[in-house]
């Protein structure tokens, strides 16, 4: 495509089966994420659990970007993506067994990390190569509809984060959150469905078989250029500590944490159609750091302990300093050859969701020493501090390529 629009995205062959495929899969994981947070915390009244069981299956992440990474571009992707929706739908479905112990649910949604290592990868491999049409190489300035296309998503996302974070908190207070988890796997088997439906069968994007060792040789690639290491970091360790703060919704407000994650939801879906429609491509990449500190500087006020209608208004505004992950995407993409794409944002992703798991840990832990909203305050300035620090570090080197890139032909070489 030479001329990006929201109209020329969905008349690309296959983009709209893996949009339709991808809500069904981000509304399961938000109904199902705040029915076992509530479901863990009113088992045992611990803010730590109740974080660690919606955020921390994010872990196991670390686990596939450390052995399993090289799937992502070595399995075709709508077999790989129906089976991990299956799967899914079938854990999901489990942890709605009524007497389940503690220690049986977390292992469940570890297991199910696991296997969401890879599926990062796929999906958004597939949504590059898709948009790409054919495209070359990552080096030449990247996939320019991958933003566009990437914004989509997002804006997807929090629609049907809001969408499912209402009708989640509706079930759970209506009835329980059982019945939550059980429509969580439905809505998986329907994204299995339109993934086997919609997709065609598209051969691997790189050739030989998935290995650790291909894995680690392909990370090792990938972390060896100074611009690359810079964009990581800046899309894993900002946004990761800022996500410990929401980890904490259920228990700073646990008859209202919907409202808190809807608003999160709101905010994060207008910042994703001003970054990735509104804003001039010029402008984007020195937005980034502004957007990095606004993502974490309103959870500052919660040291005050604001009520419900302050709390939800906050976390609205900071969720829109999410947009900076589109610039980093894109300049990611333009940092990474296109047959290392899939491998690449499966890097990301994993490496975003493990931050994002121990980020909740953290602030879980804190909050059982403190109180959940001094965790939040103490987060959200341990964010900002990693921004100004990334910041720095970037700008000491030639060619940032972290929260806030210089303008310039790119290196993708190592040094």
């Amino acid at each position: 495509m030479t001329s990006h629009t929201y109209r020329t995205l969905f008349r690309t062959p296959e983009f709209t089966p893996l949009f339709m495929a991808s809500s069904a899969h981000i509304a399961a994981q938000t109904v199902g994420g705040l029915a076992l947070g509530t479901l863990v915390f009113r088992m045992t009244d611990s803010p730590l659990l109740s974080a660690v069981s919606m955020f921390g299956p994010s872990l196991a992440q670390v686990l596939g970007a450390t052995f399993f990474l090289s799937a992502a571009d070595r399995l075709p992707p709508r077999a790989t993506m129906t089976g991990i929706a299956l799967a899914f739908a079938a854990a999901t479905a489990l942890l709605a067994v009524p007497g389940l112990p503690v220690w049986a649910l977390f292992a469940v949604v570890l297991a199910q990390g696991v296997i969401a290592s890879v599926g990062g990868g796929v999906r958004w491999g597939l949504l590059n190569e898709i948009l790409a049409g054919g495209g070359g190489d990552g080096g030449d300035g990247g996939n320019s509809g991958y933003l566009l296309g990437r914004s989509v998503f997002n804006m997807m996302s929090g629609i049907m984060q809001i969408t499912g974070y209402a009708t989640g908190g509706v079930l759970v207070a209506l009835l329980s959150p059982r019945p939550s988890l059980l429509l969580a796997a439905a809505l998986y088997a329907a994204a299995a469905a339109g993934a086997l439906g919609g997709l065609t069968a598209r051969p691997p994007r790189a050739s030989g078989r998935p290995s650790v060792k291909a894995t680690w040789r392909t990370n090792a690639v990938l972390w060896s250029a100074r611009p690359r290491r810079h964009v990581y970091l800046a899309l894993w360790v900002p946004n990761g500590l800022v996500v410990g703060c929401e980890s904490l919704y259920v228990s700073y407000a646990p008859h209202a944490a919907g409202t808190l994650f809807a608003c999160a939801a709101l905010g994060m879906l207008a910042g994703d159609i001003a970054v990735g429609r509104l804003l001039p491509p010029r402008l984007r990449p020195r937005l980034g750091v502004p957007l990095l500190a606004l993502l974490a500087a309103p959870y500052l006020a919660f040291a005050l302990r604001p009520p419900l209608p302050v709390a939800a208004v906050l976390v609205a505004v900071a969720s829109v300093g999410f947009g900076a992950s589109l610039v980093q995407q894109q300049r990611l993409m333009a940092l990474t050859p296109s047959r290392l794409a899939g491998h690449a944002l499966g890097l990301h992703s994993a490496g975003m969701l493990t931050m994002q798991g121990a980020a909740a840990a953290l602030a879980g832990t804190v909050a059982q020493l403190t109180s959940p909203a001094t965790a939040m305050t103490a987060m959200a300035a341990a964010s900002l501090t990693a921004t100004l620090a990334l910041t720095a570090a970037g700008r000491r080197g030639a060619q940032d390529g972290g929260p806030l890139p210089r303008s310039g032909p790119v290196r993708t070489t190592a040094r």
